[in-house]
């Protein structure tokens, strides 16, 4: 099992380490940019050209995104009810129960664990998350009930271009396909690296309550995972990409939300990276749970 584990868990560690490594070196990352060519470049062509692709069917890509859907609504409800029952403010603690790391950690793994067909099921789970997280995501942060955010990403429209080919039945061009692929392909490299210098500069207070949100938040996702894969019959691939997407640590948008807003952002940057910490050590002990 050690062979097999190896090569999926051994890229992430590497790449997020060498980014940590980057930081600890004394060089210098502009974060912000590089989180923007992701978000706004890389990531939507990584999505365009892995739902546009012929490798997964159009079934088990709305069945993805509605089993996204649900999962995401699960950890709203649930982690708000534990939050207020344990006082603790929604704006500041929930987006990092309900948002997890589908990108920068969630992509990669389900590329290496299942292929190119693990890749494309999770850019779905990863476009789907990522829509709500800046339309109900920023709402709780900010306070201001718009879609405006979201409808100024490009990921929304990438999405809705890929399903439109797939409607008509109409082959992606050739020079099309070929340009979203090379560019998506610098979005998982680039999104690992990123962790890396994020946890770098992140630092812990309140160990305590962030340990306990940080293992609520695993093993809630895990939970909710395997609930909805069974909801959905799903086996193979797609269960398997839907248990690790739900399964990851807060999402590095959470942080970013929380400093712009000024809602306690150590306190979410102190929840992932000790969550995403705890993930490297239960990382070996979902992946036997998953792998087909």
């Amino acid at each position: 099992m050690f062979e097999v584990l190896l090569p999926i868990i051994a890229p992430i560690l590497i790449s997020v380490g060498l980014g940590w490594g980057w930081v600890k070196s004394g060089r210098s990352m502009d974060i912000s940019a590089v989180n923007t060519m992701v978000t706004n470049l890389g990531a939507p062509c990584l999505v365009f050209s892995s739902l546009a692709r012929l490798s997964v069917s159009s079934a088990a890509l709305a069945d993805m995104a509605l089993a996204t859907a649900l999962a995401v609504a699960v950890f709203l409800a649930v982690g708000a009810v534990i939050l207020r029952l344990a006082r603790l403010s929604l704006p500041v603690y929930l987006p990092s129960l309900a948002f997890t790391n589908c990108g920068n950690m969630g992509l990669p793994l389900s590329l290496f664990a299942f292929g190119q067909m693990g890749l494309d099921l999770a850019a779905a789970y990863f476009a789907v998350s990522m829509v709500v997280m800046m339309v109900l995501g920023l709402w709780l942060v900010s306070g201001e009930p718009t879609p405006k955010k979201a409808l100024t990403m490009p990921l929304p429209y990438a999405v809705a271009a890929a399903l439109a080919f797939r409607a008509a039945e109409v082959e992606v061009p050739a020079w099309l396909y070929n340009s979203t692929d090379l560019l998506g392909g610098m979005t998982v490299p680039l999104m690992l690296l990123t962790l890396g210098v994020s946890l770098a500069s992140m630092r812990v207070v309140g160990v305590r309550r962030a340990l306990a949100l940080a293992v609520l938040r695993l093993a809630m996702g895990a939970a909710v995972g395997v609930a909805v894969a069974a909801l959905f019959d799903f086996d193979g691939v797609a269960r398997g990409v839907l248990i690790i997407q739900c399964a990851m640590p807060p999402a590095v948008f959470n942080y970013l939300f929380a400093q712009n807003y000024d809602r306690k952002p150590e306190e979410t940057a102190s929840v992932i990276l000790i969550s995403t910490l705890i993930s490297f050590l239960t990382l070996p002990l979902l992946l036997p749970f998953v792998l087909p």
